[in-house]
């Protein structure tokens, strides 16, 4: 007897906002309707013919034709301020000095099997161990942020002997089986089946959810919790943290690492941070644990590595971790890119040349105050947050962060909605103030507007 193929189970379609925006929404459908050309059009047709459905991505929104600085472009010829980017953007889309230093590595190394280094690579390590804290002076690159943490999962089991990971609900490390097992978004571990074993969960440093009491006010009672799991687990080889929560901006006070820091090292557990989207400045550090003044056992770099041209991400770890010289960590074709590390040579140059990390900490702080008194006069606005060009406005409900977004597309600014209700701001590095106050005061009506609709 023939065997009858199964047909796969179709998902019913939920409405999950836990990370970023729902591409199935009735509300992306009207935005659509209003707003998109036939030509743009055409290309979305074919894109969710073509291309596996998922959320978060296909179907999608609308279709470019170009990016420059801040800007992206749509094929009808819209233009949005881009305060997304994936987190890619720090020194704004299609930097000269990156591009040119991407078509000189074409030109002349286009391609470094893995057996061979370059020039390029190496001068890439030299710099992101110079410009970290003494001691993460080890590093390996890969092609992206999930495999990077990968690899310092690997890492951490060879130096340790261990196999368990300690990491925080509400977290994001990356789409991969290894990296979602970490992480603690439900849009990616939602029926996944069984996930890497040993990796425990705890609540993150989050005020707004606090189960131990802090009343609003984070006191770090969520680290000492940590450390009571360490002491109970006993064989946990990593903590594995966002340094700042970047999905809706929760940014823990001093307290917390350095409590975490010396649990870790109370119990043997290596700590490591993740740092891919919001490192090389996006905080108005290089690195967004300097604010806190400990040092991790590993640090994981990735998104605008690559100068927002190329997909690169890096781990750096303690001298005293290259312990696994007869394993492959990584392995991965394009780990030493001459291209790649071009790029993010060039971008490094461009955040020390165009004082980036000032920058940040300067138009940051600005907006932050601005986004406070905007809190005073609009009471559909529950919190304010944020550091560097990282800023959070927390609304009451999921459905009016959604509609708010949809208004400022309308408008021509483009962000990320995080946890359901939180607008995420993250513009390049590069922005001018004038940009950064229009994007301001087009968020502020959008959300004046949307309450207005609602009668509140």
């Amino acid at each position: 007897m023939a065997r009858s193929r199964a047909t796969p189970r179709r998902p019913a379609l939920r409405d999950r906002t836990a990370e970023g925006d729902v591409n199935l929404s009735p509300r992306r459908r009207a935005w659509q309707s209003a707003n998109i050309g036939r030509a743009a059009r055409k290309l979305l047709d074919e894109d969710a013919q073509r291309f596996l459905h998922q959320s978060l991505s296909t179907p999608c929104l609308d279709a470019l034709r170009s990016a420059s600085g801040i800007w992206l472009e749509d094929v009808g010829g819209r233009r949005f301020m881009d305060f997304h980017g994936n987190s890619v953007h720090q020194v704004g889309h299609g930097h000269p000095r990156v591009i040119a230093a991407v078509k000189r590595a074409l030109d002349t190394l286009p391609f470094s099997p893995r057996r061979f280094t370059n020039a390029p690579a190496v001068a890439l390590a030299r710099r992101l161990a110079s410009l970290a804290p003494r001691g993460l002076s080890k590093v390996l690159f890969a092609p992206g942020g999930a495999e990077a943490i990968g690899m310092a999962l690997k890492l951490a089991r060879v130096a340790t002997g261990r196999h368990k990971t300690v990491s925080m609900w509400d977290s994001f490390h990356g789409a991969s089986l290894d990296a979602i097992s970490v992480g603690g978004e439900a849009v990616f571990r939602r029926d996944m089946g069984p996930l890497l074993p040993g990796t425990e969960h705890v609540q993150p440093s989050d005020p707004r959810a606090c189960h131990f009491g802090c009343g609003g006010a984070c006191d770090a009672r969520c680290a000492d919790y940590v450390e009571y799991v360490l002491a109970k687990e006993e064989d946990v080889a990593a903590v594995v943290v966002e340094t700042i929560r970047s999905t809706d901006v929760q940014v823990p006070p001093r307290t917390y690492y350095q409590k975490l820091r010396r649990a870790c090292d109370r119990h043997g557990a290596l700590l490591v941070l993740d740092e891919i989207p919001v490192c090389l400045g996006r905080t108005g550090r290089m690195f967004a644990f300097e604010r806190y003044g400990i040092v991790p056992d590993m640090l994981v770099l990735g998104k605008g590595l690559g100068g927002g041209v190329f997909p690169m991400a890096a781990l750096l770890a303690r001298e005293a971790l290259d312990v696994a010289a007869d394993r492959a960590l990584g392995h991965y074709t394009h780990e030493k890119s001459p291209v790649g590390c071009a790029a993010a040579l060039a971008t490094l140059d461009v955040i020390r040349d165009e004082r980036l990390l000032e920058r940040a900490r300067r138009l940051g702080a600005r907006a932050l105050a601005r986004l406070r008194a905007m809190q005073s006069r609009l009471p559909a606005i529950v919190e304010v947050r944020g550091v560097g060009l990282l800023l959070g406005i927390e609304l009451g409900k999921a459905a009016m962060a959604e509609e708010v977004m949809y208004r400022c597309l309308s408008e021509g600014l483009s962000f990320k909605v995080g946890q359901g209700k939180v607008i995420v701001l993250a513009p390049p590095l590069v922005i001018e103030e004038r940009d950064l106050d229009r994007a301001l005061g087009t968020i502020e009506r959008a959300i004046a507007g949307s309450t207005r609709t609602k009668g509140g």
